[in-house]
């Protein structure tokens, strides 16, 4: 069933090929101040973790930011993309660095958004994109027992949930099952609540995009929209952490 998607007027994808953009042409982002960043008053933020797409910070500069580790794509740049999405997918080499520093990587897959959003065919679009997360992944040094975040990287109408995201994540799920990993979802406050309802998901990673300023209660991870931060001249995004597992991993260990 074709989605209807209600406006976003910026996207998180478009804010990265922006600062993309800027960098090439010698634009330095300014970091939003934490002391603006949204929080959830009921719990306590444990500590701050990166994503990025566009570039590949080191490890000490992450770690002398004062950052805990990354949330990493195990995802193809798309066709056309490569000359500017230079952060995906993440690599052994990267993980190793990070390991040496003592930082840490969750995994993370989602390759579009929007009106092609990867989730937009239900469990067929699972079928397709699934063993890529699972290939790259694995590739990177990612071990087993881990989860692997999902990306519904919009607002989606609880009819689009139903439909067509439900069966994505169902399908998923069974594929990550299979090979001993679990899944985790990158989504909105809606979102993540229709998960749960549906028993889908164990680990939450929650953007702000429809959440109306609300934190997920169950969310390991808050993407704050709008902290970003410029690290090795890198466009990063700043995420608050609230639980001691946030699915974390580094090359051959759990934990």
């Amino acid at each position: 069933m074709p989605a209807s998607f209600p406006s976003r007027p910026l996207t998180r994808r478009s804010l990265l090929r922006a600062g993309a953009m800027g960098l090439a042409a010698g634009v330095v982002a300014t970091a939003t101040p934490r002391a603006l960043a949204a929080v959830d008053p009921t719990r306590p933020v444990l500590g701050t973790v990166l994503d990025y797409a566009t570039g590949v910070p080191s490890a000490a500069a992450i770690k002398a930011a004062g950052h805990m580790g990354a949330v990493r794509y195990v995802t193809r740049p798309l066709p056309g993309n490569e000359s500017w999405v230079l952060g995906k997918p993440v690599k052994l080499t990267e993980t190793l660095d990070f390991a040496a520093h003592g930082l840490k990587v969750a995994s993370v897959y989602e390759s579009n958004a929007g009106k092609n959003a990867d989730w937009a065919a239900g469990a067929a679009g699972a079928l397709k994109h699934a063993p890529q997360a699972v290939e790259l992944h694995l590739a990177a040094g990612g071990p087993t027992g881990r989860p692997i975040y999902v990306g519904i990287d919009d607002n989606p109408t609880e009819t689009q949930y139903t439909q067509q995201i439900r069966p994505y994540l169902q399908a998923f799920k069974a594929a990550l099952e299979a090979v001993g990993l679990h899944l985790g979802v990158y989504a909105n406050y809606p979102t993540i609540e229709w998960a749960l309802g549906d028993g889908l998901g164990t680990y939450f990673w929650q953007h702000d995009w429809g959440s109306q300023g609300n934190i997920h209660p169950k969310a390991q991870i808050h993407q704050v929209g709008g902290w970003q931060a410029q690290i090795d001249g890198v466009t990063v995004d700043i995420n608050n952490v609230y639980a001691q597992d946030w699915g974390q991993w580094a090359p051959g260990s759990a934990s």
